[in-house]
């Protein structure tokens, strides 16, 4: 399988499927998983892969540890080439961090948790046509590097997402996660359900019943999008999907 098949999911917790893996495995792509918080050395050779899918995880971008030091060093070399990046919630924070910009706790010290409404920003390619409810976990947000645009914003958290290019983007929002992750979560982090502002789990899991099925949809018209903008600026060729 050549390079233009292959991306790389770094990730910071327990492996298990999620929906943006899933979808992307769906497409005939060749998923390479690495766990840098684990100790795993993240790859040299960069040209090997189509783009990365930077997750999630507890940890934070200012935690002051050896993994997290070398994990920003590689993400800031990923992106000074101008390779095709997905970063999601964590991952929308170190790729803000790489690009220059403050990532801190809310003002008010809430975590933000369950699904919430996010309105796009307005343009001529717009991250969604309307506003929309995603799924959220965090206590920490960004600031908008600059030189980027904000695709996205919310009530708590005013900026949800943004991108430097199609190619390279932050989600703020958790769009890989099901409701069996959710469940997951509550065993492993349950003790966060009574942190200030956040959303019992009752009321996700029933949002969640309501909601899965627009964030599937909305995913991966998402990842096709992504996909096809991270091979045109790579100049490679179109693959059709296996």
């Amino acid at each position: 399988m050549t390079g233009n098949r292959r991306i790389l999911c770094v990730y910071h917790a327990t492996q298990r499927e999620d929906r943006v893996s899933r979808l992307l495995a769906a497409r005939g792509f060749e998923l390479e998983w690495v766990n840098p918080a684990r100790g795993e050395i993240l790859p040299e050779d960069l040209e090997r892969y189509l783009g990365v899918v930077v997750y999630g995880g507890e940890q934070s971008v200012n935690d002051e540890t050896e993994a997290m030091a070398a994990e920003q060093r590689w993400i800031a070399r990923w992106v000074a080439e101008d390779r095709p990046y997905l970063g999601l919630c964590l991952g929308a924070q170190l790729l803000a961090r790489a690009l220059g910009a403050d990532v801190r706790r809310h003002r008010d010290r809430l975590l933000e948790s369950g699904y919430t409404r996010i309105h796009p920003e307005p343009g001529p390619d717009p991250l969604f046509n309307a506003p929309m409810y995603v799924f959220q976990w965090h206590n920490e947000g960004f600031d908008v590097p600059r030189g980027c645009e904000r695709l996205a914003r919310g009530a708590r958290f005013d900026n949800q997402a943004f991108r430097r290019a199609a190619h390279i983007v932050g989600l703020q929002f958790h769009p890989e996660v099901t409701s069996a992750i959710m469940i997951q979560w509550f065993r492993e982090g349950g003790h966060m359900l009574t942190d200030p502002g956040a959303q019992n789990a009752e009321a996700q899991l029933r949002d969640a019943r309501v909601f899965e099925p627009v964030i599937e949809s909305w995913t991966g018209a998402f990842l096709d999008r992504w996909v096809a903008s991270s091979i045109e600026s790579l100049n490679l060729p179109r693959a059709s999907h296996a």
